[in-house]
């Protein structure tokens, strides 16, 4: 091994430079560790890091979102909120849709690539440390996601900001987030997804999920199924934190179709706020949103001082969340969604059914091996199938990608009859098949197309449709 480089030929922090590398090679070193859905359950490591890089997981209060699905979402949301009120913001979420830097955002905008490599290349050789140590006690070294999650903290360190949202991983009580302890935790809808290691219930999957809650914190919660609310609600208990959960305490009181979005009235923990233009769709975006406020009243006031009415509009009004729901182009009009669960999927086709009005939609869909493929198929054909008839099954580069052709037989399964479904192992080519079709014998104002499945697959159409 040459002198000045590491096991997998990658330069030392000593023998780096800021203009030798690029976030792209930064982001292949990252990946090298582990794949990028490798999680270890474990936080010794991540303590260790922290203490050695001088604590940045409490340099900056923290608003910590966990659940199944929304948490990105709600997480722009209440960074929204927090910028409308001049603070300076960090967000951590994953995973990216396009470059890993969106991962890691300042003010509402991925991290610059020179900050990137810059804070990468310092803290480098203390993680080589903590590596070294987990080398001789016979452990994997830190992976993807433990080396990028120290990396926001380490990033909001730097910058400084004044509060850091930061969205879990997986899970709660071992997601490498967790090492940062919240001001207020947040919870969004749960329901079942990695169940092979979350577990097979929602109130198994909570109790993972309440490993945020910490003591001084506060407990702001979406509406949860019983069981997952019941745990929710122990632990905060337990822990001694305030708690308020969307439909006892806050929750949306009136919601209205408005063009290119919806209006809201929002009752908050400490207020009520009316004529909210959120620039989303959904009735799980309505939801995402109260989640936020009441998360943003908690944060700034302890959920005791009611929000600038002025504030909280024009916070909401100024959000964006990419891949959700996301008209990437018209004539056809052509939607993009991340749902990759069923749940997920459901959320995406009712608000499809209610915000659009499609006579002919055709579906483009790539689903990962850890996903439960027939369940998303299924929630897509009943709730979408007055207008869905066509289906095109692809794949994502990731090797994580269900093969095209497998997904066949889910397909007719979930409902879709067998000489209406297409396979396009190529996304490219799926999509051109896609919008082909619903040009097909239907004016194009009524047709549309729908790239849904997994985050992958949404991330990819969105570049190669100009995104």
């Amino acid at each position: 091994m040459n002198a000045g480089m590491n096991a997998e030929g990658f330069p030392t922090g000593s023998e780096r430079g800021i203009d030798q590398f690029s976030v792209e090679s930064v982001y292949a070193e990252l990946l090298s560790r582990a794949p990028e859905n490798k999680m270890e359950p474990r936080m010794a490591p991540l303590f260790r890091a922290m203490e050695i890089l001088g604590e940045p997981n409490r340099a900056v209060p923290i608003i910590h979102i966990t659940g199944t699905n929304g948490k990105t979402s709600t997480a722009r949301m209440i960074e929204g909120l927090l910028r409308a009120h001049d603070l300076r913001t960090g967000r951590y979420t994953s995973p990216h849709l396009a470059r890993v830097t969106e991962r890691i955002s300042i003010d509402g905008e991925p991290v610059s690539d020179e900050t990137f490599v810059r804070v990468w290349d310092e803290i480098r050789p203390y993680l080589e440390m903590v590596d070294a140590e987990l080398d001789a006690a016979g452990d994997p070294r830190l992976t993807y996601f433990e080396c990028v999650t120290i990396l926001a903290f380490a990033v909001f360190a730097d910058e400084p900001v004044d509060v850091a949202v930061i969205e879990v991983g997986l899970g709660g009580i071992t997601d490498a987030t967790n090492v940062g302890d919240g001001a207020v935790a947040v919870v969004t809808p749960i329901s079942l997804d990695h169940t092979e290691l979350l577990g097979d219930t929602p109130g198994d999957i909570a109790l993972e999920k309440a490993g945020i809650i910490k003591p001084g914190g506060f407990l702001v919660s979406a509406a949860q199924p019983a069981d997952a609310a019941q745990v929710l609600l122990e632990k905060a208990r337990d822990t001694g934190v305030e708690f308020r959960f969307e439909g006892v305490e806050f929750g949306v009181e009136d919601r209205r179709i408005a063009v290119g979005g919806q209006q809201l009235t929002v009752a908050g923990i400490a207020g009520r706020y009316e004529d909210l233009l959120l620039p989303l769709h959904g009735e799980h975006q309505a939801q995402n949103a109260a989640v936020a406020v009441a998360a943003v009243e908690a944060f700034l006031g302890g959920g005791s001082r009611q929000l600038d009415d002025d504030v909280v509009r024009d916070g909401l009004n100024a959000v964006t969340s990419p891949g959700r729901l996301e008209l990437v182009r018209t004539a056809p009009s052509i939607l993009v969604d991340a749902a990759h669960n069923a749940a997920g999927a459901r959320a995406a086709a009712k608000a499809i059914n209610e915000a659009f009005e499609f006579t002919k939609l055709v579906l483009v869909i790539g689903v990962l091996k850890d996903k439960d493929a027939g369940a998303i198929l299924s929630e897509l054909h009943e709730e979408l199938g007055g207008v869905l008839e066509d289906v095109c099954l692809t794949q994502s580069t990731s090797p994580r990608a269900i093969p095209a052709e497998e997904l066949r037989r889910l397909a007719v399964i979930a409902g879709f009859a067998d000489n209406r479904v297409h396979v396009a192992e190529r996304l490219d080519d799926a999509l051109e098949w896609a919008v082909l079709t619903a040009e097909e014998g239907t004016e194009l104002g009524g047709a549309g197309v729908l790239v849904t499945g997994s985050i992958t697959v949404v991330g990819e159409a969105r570049t190669l449709l100009g995104k």
